[in-house]
């Protein structure tokens, strides 16, 4: 396994939503303080969705095999 991410470390961007999602859970699972109205974990949560597909395209992008 790790002779594939050395020879191809793009794919580590993969890891980028497992961190932003189940990583640090327990870090943000908070109901205060309020981002835009939102409980924290809300806001957190969106952001990490929004940043899955980025880190997906950076992977694309590096690994044009």
């Amino acid at each position: 396994m790790f002779g594939v991410i050395r020879r191809r470390p793009q794919l580590l961007w993969l890891l980028v939503p497992y961190v932003l999602y189940l990583g640090v859970l327990p870090f943000v699972n908070r109901v205060t303080p309020l981002v835009f109205g939102v409980p924290f974990l809300f806001a957190w949560l969106l952001g990490a969705t929004f940043l899955t597909p980025v880190a997906v395209w950076l992977t694309r992008r590096g690994d044009r095999r």
